[in-house]
């Protein structure tokens, strides 16, 4: 295979197109920010607000008022640091737990009918290509 000039592009396209349309396969009741954070604090556990935010790379007010949404909704709680007390730690609640899973089922529904829907060669090549997509994604 030769380096093609147009495949940056296209692959940008590519993977912006699908990743707009399976944001919008969701439940619909949180922002993308909303989700992202939840789906932090389910994955690595209790976090600082300071935590989160340099794990999803925004600015702490930016995280204060996701934080602020998602607690309204009662799908985060804050506890107190074990260690500092002028800190305290967020953690996922049950309900947001439980959100993110439907969340999760459904964006995974959608994609699973779009994949039936391609030849099993195609299916065998985006299996191939998926630790490639992941190691692209963490670069």
């Amino acid at each position: 295979m030769t380096n093609r000039p147009g495949l940056p592009e296209e692959l940008r396209i590519a993977v912006a197109r699908l990743s707009r349309r399976l944001r919008n396969q969701g439940n619909g009741r949180l922002s993308f920010t909303q989700y992202a954070a939840l789906a932090v604090l389910d994955k690595h556990g209790e976090m600082t607000p300071r935590e989160l935010a340099d794990h999803e790379k925004v600015q702490p007010p930016s995280m204060t008022r996701t934080v602020a949404a998602l607690e309204l909704e009662g799908l985060v709680v804050r506890s107190p640091h074990p260690t500092d007390g002028r800190q305290v730690v967020l953690v996922a609640t049950d309900s947001g737990r439980a959100l993110l899973a439907e969340h999760r089922r459904l964006k995974e529904a959608w994609l699973w009918q779009r994949l039936q829907s391609l030849t099993e060669r195609e299916r065998e090549i985006l299996e191939a290509a998926t630790p490639i997509l992941e190691k692209l994604s963490r670069s």
